[in-house]
């Protein structure tokens, strides 16, 4: 018991961290001692019990986000002059973002790094996967241009719940849901708000118990690799450059295109709107929580960039809900990662879901330290990619992580500015 109270009070991101130096040791050491099946059949598993909480979870923490996300748009008809003008530019920002991460991951193609000769024999060990995504390639080349309606709009939202590559039906129906309650008269859809705000409480519980389990989960997923990379330490190089190359990305958001927007359409000098966002960045950074730096970010707006106060308790709220540009931005390359070191060629249709499914879904990603990881499953499971994958990542994931909240409290705070002044 006391090993375990002294192993609770390390932070969970070092908790992470050991536990992946610990699979590596552990999958190093099996393969000395001839010990592969013993890894596959006896700690394997619980690593794959991480990746089926992380898809248990998926569903109805998109579904129940999404929901509540547009439901707390009540508040949209006294500040009807902003309300699409707020999500509308949300929404771009957060498809620039993607399309940056996207262009960064195809470019430089961190996951290429690995040894080809692993790559092959990875294949292997997916060979079914890779087998389903060449049949449904195929199926698609020989469908219409209109096709992809049917695998947005279910027939069936209950089927669909129970299949995770059917995500984007169902975030689909949370946001015919959601605009549906919204129309509804407000004293008849108290009690269904009431629920969902419920539900988004004991959802998010949930993600905390299972981040929890991050650790074990995560030395069993890498001890797992190492013995299907047979002990090939190429991966740790292109880990190397996946984490410079989401951190360049980052960087591109918070130092250029931010600043850009500032510039191009607000009243603030790009030079006061950085030196102002400091304290906002190094509070997001240390807590990784946009939700945590939202108060922080509503005093330096409204007093350094002189926002009023019914333009910022508006936008800012819903930006923590819908707005996560670093995130969306990290997913992508992520992704691509993960499919270059599992030897995955995406197609241009995969690349499209891809892009579609991140910009949905980051309405759905909770503001709280480790709630990426269950949309980042998610979206993996939807394009085909093995969400075993994750172990590669998340090891080095916490400063990753810190970086990317502090680019979202960013574009946050950018787009409040801008429509500051689009409202004067």
């Amino acid at each position: 018991m006391a090993l375990i109270k002294k192993l609770s009070s390390i932070p969970l991101y070092v908790q992470i961290l050991i536990g992946m130096i610990a699979g590596i040791i552990i999958g190093l050491v099996a393969l000395q001692l001839d010990g592969t099946l013993f890894i596959k059949h006896w700690v394997q598993p619980w690593g794959q019990l991480f990746i089926r909480l992380l898809q248990l979870i998926a569903i109805p923490l998109v579904f129940i986000s999404l929901v509540k996300g547009i439901t707390g748009l009540k508040d949209i008809s006294k500040v009807s002059k902003i309300g699409g003008k707020t999500i509308g530019i949300y929404i771009i920002t957060t498809l620039v973002a993607i399309l940056l991460g996207l262009a960064m991951g195809l470019i430089i193609q961190p996951g290429k790094l690995i040894d080809r000769n692993e790559v092959v024999h990875l294949q292997k060990s997916y060979q079914e996967t890779v087998q389903e995504k060449k049949q449904v390639a195929e199926q698609t080349k020989e469908q219409g241009p209109l096709a992809f309606l049917n695998d947005i709009v279910p027939n069936n939202i209950i089927a669909a719940s129970t299949d995770n590559s059917k995500m984007l039906q169902v975030i689909f129906f949370a946001i015919f849901f959601g605009i549906a309650t919204l129309a509804v008269p407000s004293q008849h859809t108290k009690p269904v708000i009431s629920l969902f705000d419920s539900l988004n409480d004991i959802i998010l519980k949930m993600v905390d118990y299972i981040i929890s389990f991050a650790p074990w989960g995560v030395t069993a997923l890498m001890a797992g690799l190492i013995i299907d990379f047979g002990g090939n330490t190429s991966i740790f190089s292109a880990l190397a450059v996946y984490a410079l190359t989401v951190i360049a990305a980052l960087l591109i958001l918070l130092l250029f295109f931010y600043p850009l927007l500032i510039h191009l359409f607000s009243k603030v000098s790009p030079g006061k709107f950085i030196r102002s966002m400091y304290p906002v960045q190094l509070f997001a950074f240390t807590t990784s929580s946009s939700a945590a730096t939202l108060p922080v970010t509503l005093k330096t707006v409204e007093n350094k960039l002189g926002v009023p106060e019914d333009i910022s308790s508006f936008v800012l709220p819903v930006g923590v809900t819908i707005n996560m540009d670093g995130t969306s931005c990290y997913q992508t390359i992520a992704i691509l990662f993960i499919a270059q070191v599992l030897g995955i060629n995406l197609s241009f249709s995969q690349l499209v879901v891809i892009v579609a499914m991140t910009v949905l879904s980051s309405i759905g990603t909770p503001g709280i330290p480790g709630g990426s990881y269950v949309i980042l499953a998610m979206v993996l499971t939807s394009v085909g990619i093995p969400a075993e994958g994750l172990a590669l990542i998340l090891g080095i994931d916490r400063p990753l992580d810190m970086l990317r909240t502090s680019v979202n409290v960013t574009g946050d705070a950018a787009v409040c500015t801008i429509l500051n002044r689009q409202q004067n």
